[in-house]
């Protein structure tokens, strides 16, 4: 069964450390279980931002390739303090 994402943030075109702030800052809200839909760049940002997303306790469901960049989905792991609620974030 295909889990569906709770929240999407695109970050593609957001340089490196922003757009790991940016993810931590994300799943600060979410309550443990939520789902992550992440997309980033190809470069840096794929080879930074899921490592440190695993050191912090979070779970890497699936990296799809995409034709611009990649898509994340990480479980949270951690209480955050709110979330819920469905949308979609630019960077």
């Amino acid at each position: 069964m295909q889990r569906h994402s709770d929240l999407t943030l695109d970050l593609r075109g957001t340089p490196c450390p922003m757009n790991w702030v940016k993810t931590k800052m994300t799943l600060e809200e979410m309550r443990p279980g939520q789902l992550l839909e992440l997309l980033l760049d190809d470069g840096d940002a794929i080879r930074n931002v899921p490592r440190t997303v695993k050191a912090e306790g979070h779970k890497i469901v699936r990296v799809t390739p995409l034709e611009t960049g990649f898509q994340l989905l990480i479980e949270c792991a951690a209480a955050g303090r709110g979330g819920g609620s469905e949308e979609v974030r630019q960077g």
